[in-house]
């Protein structure tokens, strides 16, 4: 079994299990996604004419090499998963958050496992998942400033809200990243 079919699978299930709490919850079902193809035609990334905040940490530039390949496969923009990456660890490998988020894209060690990823801190596996994570989450949720929500502060956030949610933090991490 392929690393992506269990990924997917997992994703499923976790999909279906959400639906049946927000029905037991008396919530309405969420929104459909449709297929990430049919959603974005274009790799997601800034806003037309749109362009990465100056003064991009080197230490995350070094990165791109890295990025700009994983980043067309799930049709993202490079910049964009950049600038993720120096939100996030800085550009760090190695970094570690107080919460346990860990490796370049600071993968929860739970999303790291649904991701199939062996070794958070190996920067290709934690880039791959990262970009695979993020990818889902614009198919979810359809909307890049909802999916970097969702990415900072968990999609559950994002649902019990119905958008960004008010923390300060999570509002300052999309600004920083769309500019």
């Amino acid at each position: 079994m392929r690393i992506s079919d269990a990924f997917q699978r997992t994703l499923e299930r976790v999909q279906a299990i959400e639906a049946r709490l927000q029905s037991l919850r008396g919530e309405p079902p969420a929104r459909a996604s449709q297929p990430f193809e049919s959603a974005f035609l274009a790799p997601v990334g800034f806003p037309v004419g749109g362009t990465p905040p100056p003064g991009m940490q080197i230490r995350v530039r070094q990165w791109e090499p890295v990025v700009a390949p994983i980043a067309a496969r799930y049709n993202l923009d490079t910049e964009l998963v950049l600038r993720i990456i120096e939100a996030e660890s800085g550009g760090d490998p190695r970094a570690v958050s107080p919460k346990g988020a860990m490796g370049l894209m600071q993968l929860m060690p739970e999303t790291a496992r649904a991701l199939g990823v062996q070794d958070p801190f190996d920067p290709v596996q934690n880039i791959e998942g990262g970009v695979r994570y993020l990818s889902h989450l614009l198919r979810r949720f359809g909307d890049l400033r909802l999916a970097l929500a969702a990415y900072n502060a968990g999609p559950g956030r994002v649902l019990q809200y119905g958008g960004v949610p008010p923390f300060p933090e999570t509002q300052r991490y999309i600004e920083r990243i769309l500019g």
